[in-house]
């Protein structure tokens, strides 16, 4: 199975507070996002890391919690915080991945990058955007489906600090008919627009 998460931020004290998240130290953060991760994704899964890691931690405690993560098949896709994996000594740790990077699962494709796209391929067809970056809740993601809008933050803040599975993203688009683009003022005045409308 593949599963999607992002904005761990191990190591990063001031996420605790500015995300609202529920642990005192950013050492039981990192304990409960690792056991978290441990008991969905097996070792045989993928498990697509899409940004924001680790903030400000060394080298050998950012591979460290890397190396207590089970799942051999690890993918990064660069987040604004993430360190630079390419490093020999860092050589393995994960599968590193273009910015945007593309999967396509049961005949449907997946754009997923880091932050949140406004336009990407395939969009009109069907594909689906997945991205983290902006600490959202789940309302976010449903505030999405209700608009026909394939985009879904795999973050932790917005997904019970768990990875989500591709099945279960399938499954949230399910039946939802595709909105097409978003034109500008959408995406720049999403609440303005939904009054006008």
């Amino acid at each position: 199975m593949i599963y999607f998460t992002s904005d761990t931020h191990f190591g990063h004290a001031n996420v605790i507070r500015f995300a609202g998240r529920p642990w005192q130290t950013i050492e039981q953060m990192g304990a409960a996002l690792v056991a978290s991760i441990n008991a969905r994704v097996g070792m045989r899964d993928e498990l697509w890391i899409l940004g924001d890691f680790s903030y400000r931690l060394g080298r050998d405690e950012a591979l460290a919690i890397r190396q207590s993560i089970t799942c051999r098949r690890v993918h990064l896709v660069p987040g604004n915080h993430d360190r630079n994996w390419a490093v020999p000594e860092l050589e393995g740790a994960f599968l590193l991945e273009p910015p945007i990077a593309k999967i396509k699962y049961e005949g449907r494709r997946f754009v997923c990058s880091h932050y949140p796209i406004m336009d990407w391929e395939g969009m009109r067809r069907g594909s689906i955007q997945l991205h983290g970056h902006i600490h959202s809740r789940p309302e976010y993601n449903e505030h999405n489906r209700g608009r026909g809008l394939f985009r879904y933050d795999v973050g932790v803040d917005a997904n019970g600090y768990r990875p989500v599975s591709i099945e279960e993203v399938m499954v949230f688009f399910d039946g939802v008919e595709s909105g097409g683009r978003v034109n500008w003022c959408e995406w720049d005045e999403p609440l303005a627009t939904e009054e006008r409308g």
